[in-house]
């Protein structure tokens, strides 16, 4: 099929938005680059920004080297974070979603702009207002939750909600790297981590993140948040779990899941 970049932004737009799958883009467009899949996603979220969203931050996935090599890159990949994906209080609802997976996050929230490609990690704790416990909702609109690179950063990073705990903190109360993180689902434990899975240490992936988006024109502005990437594997999860993630010294989250 010929490439139209506008028309499978529209095509994604649609199975976003009734929460269809679809198969895999790069089954039915020849030629597909990284470069394309991201002009995609852009053309994607400008439709959500059109009819009333906000771009409120930036994703990363891909941020474990065992997830990099599974899919056969050397470096992250990111999403757009919006408005109307972030839940308000730590309840999911089905509603909208396909297969949804549940993964434990650090965010960076920022009081300043951050920009350009030598961009350091002294850098970004300067402009860093807090750090954040979060749970990242992701959910691929691909069949079988099956995709390749280029699918899946067309695919928004398959972000699809996100929460952030109620209490911050200062970006220097911890080694972010050494955080623990233990993921309950109904009362049994699940995934356990720390937060030196997400490239060796949380604050490496924003650094990542803004040479990326240097690359395509955008940056961290101030007030944006940051989700670093998933410190455990991320679980599925179905209509009455109960999900509850412990960071230590940090507080836990409680995640409901409703229909």
């Amino acid at each position: 099929m010929a490439l139209s970049l506008p028309s499978i932004a529209d095509e994604l737009y649609r199975h976003q938005t009734a929460a269809t799958e679809l198969k895999k883009l790069t089954l039915r467009y020849e030629g597909l680059t990284v470069d394309d899949a991201y002009e995609i996603q852009r053309l994607t979220m400008q439709k959500y920004m059109a009819e009333g969203a906000r771009l409120v931050g930036w994703k990363m996935g891909l941020t474990s080297k065992a997830k990099q090599r599974s899919v056969g890159v050397d470096e992250p990949i990111f999403g757009h974070l919006l408005s109307t994906m972030e839940l308000t209080r730590p309840t999911l609802s089905m509603k909208g979603l396909i297969h949804p997976r549940v993964e434990p996050e650090i965010a960076f929230v920022f009081r300043s702009r951050l920009e350009g490609p030598d961009v350091t990690a002294r850098d970004v704790w300067l402009a860093t207002e807090c750090v954040v416990p979060a749970v990242e909702i992701i959910d691929s609109r691909y069949e079988n939750f099956s995709f390749t690179l280029v699918d899946v950063i067309a695919d928004n990073a398959s972000s699809a909600r996100f929460y952030l705990a109620d209490q911050a903190f200062s970006p220097y109360a911890f080694r972010l790297d050494e955080v623990g993180v233990v993921m309950r689902q109904d009362g049994e434990v699940v995934q356990t981590g720390a937060g030196a899975a997400v490239l060796g240490h949380p604050v490496r992936s924003v650094v990542e993140q803004v040479r990326m988006l240097t690359r395509f024109g955008a940056a961290i502005e101030p007030g944006m948040v940051v989700l670093t990437g998933g410190i455990t594997e991320a679980i599925h999860v179905h209509p009455g779990d109960r999900v509850e993630i412990a960071f230590a010294g940090m507080g836990a989250i409680e995640l409901e899941i409703t229909e």
